[in-house]
């Protein structure tokens, strides 16, 4: 009998042992930051073949189903650029700085906003890497666009210059692929952005696969890569 308490005991303990280890993998915490770059431009307003709902529709549910489950984990910022009156490329805007449980602040950004502008996208991820302090610690930038630059930037030279300053940075791109398009080409526009830090280049055609897109790249590694 003693021994079978003695058992019992040790099944227990061995119990315990596996919820306090599980229930530490559940609050994991990523140690990189993270800032998405939105893309709100005027052809975010458009439509493919198949549906009449713009873009930004698809976009919005995307992130609506990834975000509660990263936002806990990660601090996440926001940078949404294009939407300006006058379509200037100045249209860079630092919506929310990185920060824990940040779910609802971007999806309230992001629903709010009116596509329309310009796609200065390396401006847009320049100020997203400084507003990560990319030069003093490792930093993620997801780049979520349905186009390419249009205001006369550089992403290729900029990532490199980015690259050559910065602590440890990668730069992820998602393009938004719009049916019938092949804007998102292997050596051509923002993808070379990803190629250059060693990010991921994800072409999505559809919103699950922007689901699929966002999960690889906001959802941050159990350890972080100057642990590694």
């Amino acid at each position: 009998m003693r021994g079978f308490v003695s058992a019992l005991g040790l099944v227990g303990a061995l119990v315990l042992l596996w919820g306090q280890a599980s229930g530490a993998e559940d609050e994991t915490r990523c140690l990189d930051d993270a800032m998405l770059v939105f893309d709100a431009s005027g052809s975010m307003a458009g439509t493919d073949m198949n549906t009449a709902r713009p873009h930004i529709d698809k976009v919005r549910e995307a992130l609506a189903s990834v975000l509660p489950s990263v936002a806990p984990r990660r601090h996440l910022g926001l940078i949404i650029y294009g939407p300006d009156a006058q379509s200037r490329c100045e249209s860079v805007k630092l919506r929310l700085k990185p920060g824990p449980n940040s779910a609802e602040v971007i999806m309230g950004e992001v629903n709010g906003v009116v596509p329309g502008g310009q796609t200065p996208l390396t401006a847009a991820v320049r100020d997203a890497a400084e507003a990560l302090n990319f030069r003093n610690k490792p930093a993620v930038v997801v780049l979520l666009t349905d186009g390419e630059e249009t205001c006369g930037g550089d992403p290729c030279g900029l990532a490199r210059k980015l690259r050559e300053e910065a602590n440890d940075l990668t730069i992820h791109v998602i393009g938004f692929k719009v049916t019938g398009s092949t804007w998102l080409m292997p050596d051509l526009g923002a993808s070379c952005m990803a190629r250059e830090t060693g990010g991921l280049s994800i072409t999505a055609a559809n919103k699950d696969e922007l689901v699929a897109a966002l999960q690889k790249t906001l959802t941050c590694p159990l350890f972080s890569k100057a642990e590694q």
